[in-house]
This record gives structure tokens, C-alpha cells and sequence, in this order.
């Protein structure tokens, strides 16, 4: 019996998701938003098992929601404000489901909202009494463009959660169909304009547009400069706007962009301004030409006459931007030493020689060299630059500078290889190394000061082929200290390195490779712990950031001044708390467990590859796994992932393939019991825009994996057991490795996986 049941549930079932589909179909035959509203109507009421049905669009002028019904063989509107006074309004305001059991329950409605009300108008009007509401937005792209409401449910109290699906499914085909409704409404209205995605965004109505049009043409200007000075419209997205509408690339002005000399020798930069067009590039076979409008056909025809001979490819560019660029050609400074005018005057003045001799004396007042370097030292800073790398390759060719962001590095200026060896005589300079040693690697340190803050940078010079040197120089900026809770642990992780950061004695050591967060970790564990009953020293090297109530001391190991002597020198001076920058060597390992097991709390780092690979290597030095195991209270590795952009991310439901792929390194059994494939699944990509220079990413983040110390864990250290066989036994006991970390991480929208693959994966 029980049996024959479930076979008639199962055949309910099918017959509901077929009849489904085919009003899916329906919807999306649908040849206007007028019939979606009237043919629609039964098919959509018998499925749900409602009386009655509202479909409303949003009119985003007059910010109303309008909504298309048959009576009497006519078809009349209704309209409703968008705001929270009303079921429907609220619905399309906040973008919430609204699920009422009885509408004339005052006391329900305020649950939902202290300014929701029913209209009862309507039912006295017809005699129809309302009891149960069902509402649900009509999204697209996350912005509510219409309302699904039901009315009345045929069998049971209320609308059920079945019913909330069901809906759902439908209110996310509608929104396609009414978008596409839209859009084919618009382009078939007017003609297409160069600000129909702006239009499509939202970002202006049409009425703001025309006013924009009106006042460009009373003040003698660009329609394009109005909308970003008054209406505040994001440059980058005026440019997919523009890129759209004639096809070719966008271009904002960069001060580093420079053209080559030989494309503009023949061309007058005033001929350039009057005409509003530049070449900015050689791109394969071809030119680049930027210019504010690739329609205009007379212009076209004078660009083609002047680069006769050439192929050119078209890019468009906002008229001041190209204004600006031919202002730097022209030998305008844009700003007070902008890199563009630096080199112009650079290659005004005769450095070469003195440099390519070794002789005379840098004039730290009115070189372009002296210049230069610092110009190069601010831009990286403000472009939060880790690293900066100067690259010679000689006099016929340029030399090139790249900065690292975001632990990748990119392009940032080429100088004329002639004024490679000024600009690295210039930085030792800076950074007290002899200027005359270009045999031999040399290190040093640069303090430098900007408008606001002072800076600190390690210097590296690395003797190079054909007779070049390289240097790269590190930034050290002041670090703020980052609350522990801001590191974006695990409630797991968070709770458990709290635990063993409070206990009076014990070993906890942070690991990873160079650049991956180590000593920000550890600062913000000593943070948390910093309290004026507790002594705290730290040896490191360097001192990047500073925190009041820690006795910080640089290691110096030129003078022998090394982590190994800085830990005994502390063991003298009555510690509670030792943290040693680094783990480099077995005296300094077996000190710090020495320190820890005499009831001193030791932090300290080590360059491996993850938790349980550290207790190894330990080992491997030498060390005592008796004391060690004792003396263990937890090992953190971490690595640093490059952070989706938060002004262009975007979600969207990713492919079958791409979720096995993020289950496999999880674990598939562990990834479908916290997230399984649906349609509600999503992941998050950042689309690329002017705050993150097009790369859809900006910041990074950090991925964890803890290893506690436990005492089944101790047994394991001091029987020496293999790697894999901690490694199982720390997941029995809740611990998420660096890869399952930036699986969870990519799902919550932080980073995507191809950034987890990059660090964690080997």
C-alpha cells in the first residue's frame, strides 16, 4: 500500500515538473510583456493552486510597479509605489518573499514590517475576500524588475515551502523574459545611442540623459564629461558603454603611457588636439589609434591620409583623456613630476657619460635622475607595490621597471637603456652602498619619506649579464596591526588558536613560504594576548610592525647579534611571552623549545609547506621528539590569495565540471553535505574595473590550516609517524587544510580556485 503511494507521489511529481517546463517554454515564446501578463495567467494559477495571480513589472522612471489584467474584455493597469507601505511594493523594494496567512491580520504584518499594510479596496470593490498572499520578487542581475503575487491557496492554510519553490523557479524565468521583453521594447523604440548600457545599468535614467545632452550643448562640451563630473558616472563603466557602441576597445588616460617618438615626429600636436586623436601604440602588425568618436567618417578618412602606409586599429578614449595624453606628448606636465615629464627631461639632460665613467656626484637637488628614483618609489607605494624590480639589459635596449602587486608582478615604465646605470647609482646612493662595486652582490636599506608617512625599503643589487645589475627593492611599509577576528579564520580555527594563544606556556609556530603573511599572523596573535600583566619580546628582522607594550629588538647578524642569540639574551630578562622572527637553525629551534618547556609561551616561523610537513623538518634538524611533542602547542600554515575585487564582483551558477573539481579537493563526500550542486549554487568572479586595473582582483586574503597539538597528535610526534598518517588522524580531528580552506573560501565569494590551485596545489 505504502508502496503504490509513493509511486502515485513520484507520477504528482513528474507531472508537476513537465507541466513546468512547458509554461517555461511558454514564457519564453511569450512575444510580448502584454501577453506574459494576460495568456499566462490560468496556466500559472492552476499550477500553484491559487486563486488568484498579480504579475507586476517595475517602471523604473517613476519607480512604480504596473501590472496588466483582463476584465470585461479589456485590459486595464493597475499601479503601486515601490516602497514598504504596500505587500507588492516592499516585495520589489527590499527584494524579500512575502508569505502572509491571513492579510487581514494586522499583527502578521507588522512581524514583516512596521509600515506594511493590506489594501482592502479591492475586495470591497469586487466582493473577492483575500485571505493567504504569496509574493515573490522578479530578479535579473540582482535588481528586482517585477512581482509575482498569489492570492488565495485552493487546498491547506497557508502557501507552503513546496509552493515558495515553485514559484521561485517561475519568478527566475520571468525575470529573463521580462528583461529581454524590456531591451527588445527599448532598441525597437529608438535608435541605439553610444549610452544604451548606462541606460540598461541604470546608472542613469532617460531623463537625466537628456538633461546631460541639453546642458553639454549650452556649455559648449562633451556629453561624456557632464555625466561623470554631475551625475557621477564611473569612468570605466562610460567606457563599456562607449566600447559597446562602436566596437573597439576603451582607453583611460595613463601618465606611463607614452607614444613612440617616431609615429609622432610628422604629426603637429596641435593638428592632434583640433582633430581629438593620437597614435598611442604599435600592436602586432598594426597602429593604435585612440580617438574620441571611430564613426566620424571625415576624421577617419584625415587618419588614414596622416598614417599612410600603416594598419590601423581603433580605440576609443574620452576626449579629455586624449586632450591629456597629447598635453604630456607635447612636453605638458600633468603633474608636479609625473614619470612622462621626468624622462622628457631626463633625455634633455647629459648624465650618460658621468654614469657609464663612474665619475662625479649626483646633484640631489635638480637631477631627473634623483627624480626619477623617487618617482618610482612614491608611484609604487601608492600603487601598493610589495616589491620593485629594475631590470637593465643594456644600452640598446630599455631598461625595465616592474612592480609586484598582489604577489604578481606587471609592467609598470621602460627608461632608455642609456640611463640604466644613473638610475642604479642613484638607488645606492640612497641605500649607503658603493657605487663603485658592480661585481658583487650588496644589500642595504633606503628611509624614505612621502608627504604623510616615512617608509622603509631593503635594498638587493644582483650583478647581472652583460655587464648589468639588477636591484630590487622590498617596501616595507608600517603595517597596522589587524585584529585577530580580521584574518578571516574559520570559526574552527579562530576558537582553537585563541585557546592555545592563551595558555601560560608551550610552542606555536606559524609556517609558509616567503611573502605569505607569517609575521602579520603572529602580530595579531600577540595582540590578542598583549595585556600589561604580560611581559612580551620579539627578535625580528625587520621590525615592520610595531605594536605599544612589546619590547621589539632587530636582529643584526652582521655583528652576530643572530635570532639564537637575541632568544637567550631574553630568557635573562624576565619574559612571559618570546616570539623569534625565525626558526632558521637547530640552536634556535632547540632554544625556543628549551624556553617553552621552562613556562615561557614561544611563537616563532618556519619556511614549509604545511602543518604536519613542519614537524618533520623539526625532527629532521635534530630535535627531541619527547620535548618537542611536550612542548607543541599548535602549527599554523598559511598562504595569501589574491582577493576577488569587491567593485566588480559578480556571482554566477557555475558548470557540473567546475563543482567536481572543488569537491575533489575537498573531499566529495565533505563538500555535498555543507553545499550541493542546484540551481541555487553560485560562485563569485570580479569582472574587472578601474579599481582593480581591469584584473578583477585587488587585496589578498589569507587561506589556513591549524594543527593542534592534541595528545593522540603528541603520541604520534614522539613515535615519529609518517606524514600522511598525522595528516588523517589531524582531519579526524576537525582540521581543514590549506586547499579545503580556499575551497570554502572561493564558495563564500572571497577568492575563486584558480588562485587556491595557484598556492595550495602542488
Amino acid at each position: 500500500m505504502a508502496q503504490a503511494e509513493s509511486v502515485v507521489v513520484l507520477q504528482q511529481r513528474l507531472a508537476y515538473e513537465q507541466k513546468l517546463v512547458q509554461l517555461v517554454d511558454r514564457i519564453h515564446a511569450a512575444k510580448s510583456i502584454d501577453s506574459l501578463f494576460i495568456e499566462l495567467q490560468g496556466e500559472i494559477l492552476g499550477l500553484l493552486d491559487a486563486d488568484r495571480m498579480t504579475l507586476y513589472a517595475v517602471d523604473p522612471g517613476k519607480q512604480e510597479l504596473y501590472s496588466k489584467f483582463l476584465a470585461l474584455d479589456t485590459v486595464k493597469e493597475i499601479r503601486v509605489p515601490v516602497n514598504e507601505k504596500s505587500i507588492a511594493g516592499f516585495v520589489a523594494a527590499t527584494g524579500k518573499i512575502v508569505n502572509i496567512a491571513n492579510a487581514y491580520d494586522r499583527a502578521e504584518l507588522m512581524m514583516i514590517s512596521p509600515t506594511l499594510s493590506f489594501d482592502s479596496s479591492w475586495d470591497k470593490k469586487t466582493g473577492f475576500r483575500t485571505k493567504q498572499i504569496l509574493a515573490m520578487p522578479v530578479l535579473h542581475e540582482g535588481r528586482a524588475i517585477g512581482v509575482i503575487q498569489l492570492l488565495n491557496k485552493k487546498k491547506g492554510a497557508r502557501f507552503t515551502k513546496d509552493d515558495e519553490t515553485g514559484v521561485s523557479r517561475m519568478a527566475k524565468t520571468l525575470g529573463i523574459a521580462f528583461n529581454n521583453q524590456t531591451q527588445l521594447l527599448q532598441s525597437q523604440n529608438r535608435p541605439k545611442t553610444k549610452f544604451d548600457y548606462l541606460l540598461a545599468q541604470h546608472r542613469v535614467s532617460q531623463d537625466e540623459l537628456n538633461s546631460a545632452i541639453s546642458e553639454a550643448r549650452r556649455c559648449q562640451t562633451d556629453v561624456e564629461s557632464i555625466l561623470i563630473e554631475q551625475y557621477k558616472v564611473p569612468k570605466n563603466e562610460l567606457g563599456v558603454s562607449l566600447s559597446q557602441f562602436y566596437r573597439c576597445p576603451f582607453v583611460e588616460y595613463d601618465e606611463r603611457i607614452i607614444p613612440p617618438p617616431d609615429l609622432m615626429k610628422d604629426l603637429r600636436i596641435e593638428y592632434l588636439r583640433r582633430n581629438v586623436w593620437m597614435p598611442l601604440r604599435r600592436e602586432d602588425d598594426g597602429v593604435l589609434v585612440v580617438i574620441d568618436n571611430p564613426q566620424d567618417l571625415q576624421r577617419v578618412d584625415s587618419v588614414s591620409q596622416a598614417l599612410k602606409n600603416r594598419k590601423i586599429k581603433w580605440a576609443v578614449g574620452l576626449r579629455q583623456d586624449i586632450l591629456l595624453f597629447l598635453g604630456q606628448a607635447g612636453g605638458e606636465s600633468t603633474a608636479k613630476d609625473s614619470i612622462g615629464t621626468i624622462l622628457g627631461d631626463l633625455r634633455a639632460e647629459d648624465v650618460t657619460e658621468t654614469f657609464d665613467l663612474g665619475l662625479g656626484e649626483l646633484d640631489e637637488n635638480d637631477s631627473a635622475v634623483i627624480r626619477l628614483a623617487n618617482q618610482i618609489i612614491v608611484d609604487a607605494y601608492k600603487a601598493r607595490a610589495s616589491d620593485i624590480h629594475i631590470e637593465p639589459y643594456g644600452t640598446q635596449k630599455d631598461t625595465v621597471i616592474r612592480y609586484r602587486i598582489d604577489g604578481e608582478c606587471s609592467e609598470y615604465q621602460k627608461i632608455p637603456g642609456a640611463y640604466r646605470r644613473a638610475i642604479v647609482a642613484r638607488v645606492k646612493i640612497m641605500a649607503q652602498l658603493d657605487i663603485a662595486e658592480r661585481r658583487k652582490p650588496q644589500d642595504g636599506k633606503i628611509k624614505f619619506k612621502l608627504s604623510d608617512r616615512e617608509i622603509e625599503l631593503r635594498v638587493a643589487t644582483i650583478p647581472t649579464a652583460n655587464q648589468n645589475e639588477d636591484v630590487v627593492m622590498r617596501i616595507l611599509a608600517a603595517n597596522e596591526l589587524i585584529a585577530l577576528d580580521k584574518l578571516g579564520m574559520t570559526d574552527r580555527n579562530l576558537h582553537e588558536i585563541k585557546r592555545v594563544a592563551e595558555k601560560p606556556y608551550g610552542l606555536i609556530l606559524c609556517v609558509g613560504p616567503t611573502g605569505s603573511g607569517k609575521t602579520t599572523t603572529l602580530h595579531s596573535l600577540l595582540g590578542h594576548i598583549n595585556k600589561p600583566e604580560r611581559k612580551i619580546w620579539t627578535a625580528e628582522d625587520p621590525v615592520e610592525i610595531t605594536q605599544y607594550g612589546l619590547r621589539q629588538v632587530q636582529v643584526m647578524p652582521k655583528i652576530g647579534f643572530d635570532f639564537a642569540a637575541a632568544m637567550r639574551a631574553f630568557l635573562r630578562a624576565d619574559p612571559d611571552v618570546i616570539m623569534v622572527g625565525e626558526m632558521r637553525d637547530a640552536e634556535t629551534a632547540a632554544t625556543g623549545i628549551e624556553a617553552s618547556l621552562t613556562g615561557h609561551l614561544v611563537f616563532s616561523t618556519l619556511h614549509t609547506n604545511s602543518s604536519v610537513e613542519t614537524v618533520i623538518r623539526l625532527l629532521d634538524m635534530g630535535l627531541d621528539p619527547f620535548n618537542f611533542a611536550d612542548a607543541l602547542l599548535g602549527i599554523m600554515a598559511q598562504r595569501l590569495v589574491k582577493r576577488i575585487c569587491k567593485d566588480c564582483k559578480t556571482e554566477y551558477h557555475p558548470d557540473r565540471a567546475e563543482y567536481d573539481e572543488l569537491a575533489q579537493a575537498f573531499g566529495e563526500a565533505a563538500l555535498a553535505e555543507r553545499h550541493k550542486y542546484d540551481e541555487a549554487f553560485v560562485l563569485y568572479r570580479g569582472k574587472g574595473c578601474g579599481s582593480c586595473g581591469k584584473t578583477g582582483y585587488r587585496g589578498r586574503a589569507a587561506i589556513h590550516e591549524l594543527l593542534i597539538a592534541t595528545d593522540e597528535m603528541k603520541r604520534l610526534i614522539q613515535s615519529k609517524s609518517r606524514v600522511a598518517e598525522m595528516l588523517a588522524h589531524a582531519k579526524t580531528e576537525g582540521m581543514t587544510t590549506l586547499v579545503q580552506d580556499g575551497v570554502l573560501k572561493t564558495i563564500s565569494g572571497l577568492t575563486d580556485f584558480r588562485q587556491v590551485k595557484a598556492v595550495a596545489i602542488k
